[in-house]
């Protein structure tokens, strides 16, 4: 079968041997269901070359060949179905952003910077531990400072009762009273040191140990020094007001007793110190390391919000681009007109 031409000129169909292009127009050469596009732009009363069905190489100066229409292959929607895959993973990795405060969220994020920060939460778990201990530590500690300031007190009230009684003329009646309250004071000192634990730790009754309290990571301790205060330790546990020589003797034992005392809270207070001291570095170091894990994952909110709504913007474009390249196979209708329709 002969190869025929078919000239388009602004939408006007012709049929012609070898036409003389006038303006810019496209001539297809169709045989065996084959076809080939060409764009010509030649002067006036140049003629068109004849070419055989399906040739694709022009041998003429001055034409351009357009790779043909196809039915089968859209490079044009292959490409923008490509990059509307790639917009996809990219709306979906900023809401996941979005969603959980982080940028990096798991391995396949970073790495190297999910490494370092599973290794600080690490740090900041251990340390989240010696904060507990210290905390547990200080309140034992504050515990017996209480009951220490109590006995204090306790005893300077005995001191009054015992120089009260020392007196050579006092009546029988009298220094009986005084003694009964010098028993009952010291009674109530000994339900002090008895009830003064926390959590089952106990600082100053008399078989009290020393506390080791955890300081950091690695292991290392404060140890408290145990400060018993019962009656014995403090030495009044003998003392008696039922004469006046006695009541002297007491006197002697009370001021010994409140000097001891106050030695011992005083040991007290500095291991309180020093925990607190602990405590609230641990507590500075914890908030720094979560600083800066925070710096390496935490994700900028305002930022990811002006990227998903660059991306959802570009993501309406590319379908919109899809659907014009998924169009484009159609237009090879328009070069096979129906017959007997309107040219």
């Amino acid at each position: 079968m002969a190869p025929r031409y078919v000239t388009f000129v602004a939408n006007r169909v012709s049929r012609s041997r070898g036409p003389t292009v006038h303006q810019r127009r496209i001539c297809l050469t169709v045989s065996n269901a084959r076809f080939a596009v060409t764009l010509a732009s030649v002067s006036l009363d140049q003629k068109i070359p004849r070419f055989q069905a399906g040739d694709r190489a022009l041998r003429t100066k001055g034409f351009a060949m357009v790779d043909g229409l196809s039915v089968k292959t859209n490079t044009s929607a292959n490409i923008a179905l490509q990059q509307l895959t790639i917009l996809s993973k990219r709306i979906e990795t900023t809401q996941l952003r979005i969603t959980t405060g982080l940028k990096v969220s798991s391995p396949k994020d970073d790495a190297a910077t999910f490494q370092i920060a599973t290794r600080l939460r690490g740090d900041v778990a251990g340390l989240g531990a010696v904060k507990t201990a210290l905390a547990n530590g200080d309140s034992i500690v504050s515990v017996a400072i209480a009951a220490g300031d109590a006995i204090t007190d306790l005893l300077t009230e005995i001191k009054g009762k015992v120089v009260q009684a020392n007196q050579s003329g006092l009546d029988t009646a009298s220094r009986s009273a005084l003694e009964e309250d010098f028993q009952s004071l010291r009674s109530q000192i000994e339900t002090i040191v008895s009830t003064a634990d926390f959590n089952a730790v106990n600082l100053i009754d008399a078989s009290a140990t020393n506390l080791d309290v955890l300081s950091s990571v690695a292991g290392s301790v404060i140890t408290v020094s145990a400060q018993s205060l019962d009656t014995t330790t403090l030495g009044i546990n003998a003392e008696s007001l039922s004469t006046s020589s006695a009541a002297a003797n007491a006197l002697t034992a009370i001021e010994t007793a409140i000097d001891l005392a106050a030695n011992k809270l005083a040991a007290l207070g500095s291991s309180a110190t020093g925990l607190e001291i602990q405590s609230q570095f641990t507590t500075t170091l914890i908030n720094v390391i979560e600083e800066g894990i925070g710096n390496l994952v935490d994700a900028d909110l305002a930022e990811e919000s002006a990227k998903l709504q660059s991306l959802q913007v570009q993501q309406q474009l590319s379908v919109q681009a899809l659907a014009i390249a998924n169009a484009a196979p159609s237009l090879v209708l328009n070069l096979f007109p129906i017959p007997g329709s309107q040219r």
